[in-house]
């Protein structure tokens, strides 16, 4: 793939302040796309678009809080304006409570699926809209949903957050179904990405040792390695990566997939 796979494009990264979104953002970047970074960490989201308007290339940021319908409505419209077009979406936004099922919070489980599930579908929803013929942009483009293993693997302590990134990996599937049959011209793909040593990553290990999985959080990171054929974790720069594809024209025929980037964990 060449270095400017993505010249001219103009893309979205929610969640994109830090870990996985931020080195999205920042790959897209040096692939040479317009990049808004849409968060609801002020301070951070601009600190990396800042970091981002260093390569050179179009940079914003818009403060979104992806379950709301008004919010992704004005992120939209602001990505449109600042960078001149709007052709990439990557739904990354996303949060993850660690609980037995034993123990689930019901404000917990509705807090999940408000962010990683209701929050995915209505960037889908926004991003058909502004690329579809008449639309907005009106060229279309490319969506790429932020998945998990954990869509793929029965690993304790994370049922909720695994139903919904399963609900995304569905989602992707029947958007690109629909994108397709309408002419929108918009792809739709997923990832699932295994365990990164990402703040959320390092969360969930911790976790995992205060509900009495792992006696500490070197044996619980050491379990899932040990559950992964290439035995060790991923890097966001791998998730990074495949992003880039999935938006490339190298990636041109592809739509409706989940693509494992997990080292093998899921298969």
């Amino acid at each position: 793939m060449s270095e400017k796979s993505l010249d001219g494009r103009k893309a979205l990264v929610t969640g994109g302040a830090r870990g996985i979104g931020a080195a999205i953002a920042q790959a897209l970047a040096r692939s040479g796309a317009a990049v808004m970074i849409g968060d609801i960490l002020d301070d951070v989201g601009r600190d990396s678009a800042g970091q981002i308007a260093r390569l050179g290339v179009k940079t914003g940021f818009v403060h979104l809080d992806v379950s709301d319908d008004a919010q992704w409505e004005k992120a939209t419209a602001a990505t449109i304006a600042t960078l001149g077009g709007y052709d990439i979406l990557i739904n990354n936004a996303g949060i993850e409570i660690t609980s037995l099922i034993s123990e689930v919070r019901a404000e917990d489980a509705r807090r999940m699926c408000d962010v990683n599930i209701v929050g995915t579908v209505l960037g889908m929803k926004h991003a058909f809209r502004a690329m579809r013929p008449g639309g907005p942009a009106g060229k279309g483009g490319a969506v790429v949903n932020i998945a998990s293993v954990a869509a793929t693997i029965a690993f304790p302590s994370i049922a909720v957050y695994s139903g919904t990134k399963s609900a995304v990996d569905r989602m992707t599937r029947v958007g690109a179904m629909e994108a397709g049959k309408l002419g929108f011209g918009v792809r739709v793909n997923c990832i699932y990405p295994g365990l990164i040593p990402t703040d959320m990553g390092m969360q969930l290990a911790g976790d995992i040792v205060k509900i009495g999985l792992a006696p500490d959080v070197n044996a619980a990171v050491g379990s899932v390695v040990e559950q992964t054929p290439l035995g060790k974790l991923a890097e966001v720069g791998d998730i990074a990566n495949a992003a880039v594809f999935l938006c490339s024209n190298e990636a041109r025929f592809i739509t409706g997939i989940g693509l494992p980037v997990d080292g093998g964990m899921g298969m």
